[in-house]
């Protein structure tokens, strides 16, 4: 026998109610109290269950069905899918990049889908069962104060990560210049992005503290070809030799497959004290820039030379020692 009897709620005398069969069934007083209520709301309780769980299930769905119609190019013209320019250039991100980002997102979504609609049905359970919420809000709003405050650099960061995501400013394979680090993007998360720089050095940088982005691997590149002429060197021969030579390496198969579009000759771009610089750019793939810079560079000068078109001298210091006595 227990020799501390628990108090009997007043409600439990009336024979036959709810209060009386809880106390029977449980022996606590809260729940013998809360029995009418209890069972009063029970409708409404397994109503607002039923609707938030049915709402969760349709949100997940939708939310699945809009990602596996990103990932299948159903509905590709929602997502932001850059491409070159110039007709015939490459696409600046394939499909499984594509994939992988919906998939994040998706993820984060249907996460974040849950906690609203199972938020809201436990609020409004409580408020069926006659709880106060003022102090309950008022708690929640001091602590999630003191973790906004505490954890506001962490809440950047996943709030930049989002809409890195959502603008694809950057993927997986990229070359980036993210101001505090160079190189290709091995892996991007909510709140850390991780880039290779050249030397095999593994960045970790926060996505709260990337001001600015700079990716070289989207839509197209660009191939410059700068050649240095003298002051005296005839622009015009000049020109008509980049011309016939540019035309040369854009007809080379190894160099035609690079470029998107046949190269342009600029001409004459900048004037200096010690001579010109004369240029010819191609567009190319992101990750074709060099090799057809270099083929471009390499034939030029080779041209140029041929031609006898003149060299400018960097510096005076670099003239040859007179050897007159």
């Amino acid at each position: 026998m227990n020799p501390f009897p628990l108090a009997e709620p007043a409600c439990a005398a009336d024979a036959g109610s709810w209060c009386a069969r809880f106390w029977q069934w449980t022996d606590s007083d809260l729940l013998a109290r809360s029995a009418d209520a209890i069972v009063s709301h029970t409708v409404e309780t397994v109503a607002i269950l039923v609707v938030a769980l049915l709402t969760r299930f349709l949100v997940h769905r939708a939310i699945s069905r809009l990602v596996d119609g990103v990932t299948s190019r159903r509905l590709s013209r929602f997502v932001r899918h850059r491409t070159a320019i110039s007709e015939g250039a490459r696409p600046a991100e394939g499909s499984p990049r594509r994939a992988q980002r919906a998939r994040t997102i998706g993820s984060v979504l249907r996460s974040a889908a849950s906690a609203i609609i199972l938020g809201i049905a436990a609020v409004m359970i409580l408020a069926e069962f006659g709880v106060a919420l003022g102090p309950i809000l008022a708690s929640a709003g001091i602590v999630g104060v003191a973790i906004g405050f505490g954890a506001q650099s962490l809440v950047r960061d996943f709030l930049s990560g989002m809409f890195m995501l959502l603008e694809d400013q950057y993927g997986v394979g990229d070359a980036v210049d993210l101001g505090s680090a160079n190189g290709t993007v091995e892996a991007v998360g909510l709140r850390i992005t991780t880039v290779r720089d050249g030397n095999g050095t593994v960045w970790y940088v926060r996505n709260g503290e990337i001001l600015r982005v700079g990716n070289k691997s989207q839509g197209y590149a660009v191939a410059v070809a700068d050649l240095p002429l003298a002051h005296g060197a005839d622009i015009a021969q000049a020109t008509e030799i980049a011309t016939r030579t540019a035309a040369e390496v854009a007809a080379d198969p190894a160099v035609a497959e690079l470029l998107a579009e046949e190269p342009v000759v600029v001409g004459l771009e900048k004037v200096g004290p010690e001579g010109v610089t004369f240029r010819v750019t191609a567009r190319t793939g992101p990750g074709d820039r060099d090799a057809v810079q270099r083929a471009l560079i390499t034939a030029l000068a080779e041209a140029f030379d041929r031609a006898g078109l003149p060299r400018p001298l960097a510096f005076p210091s670099a003239r040859p020692p007179s050897t007159t006595p």
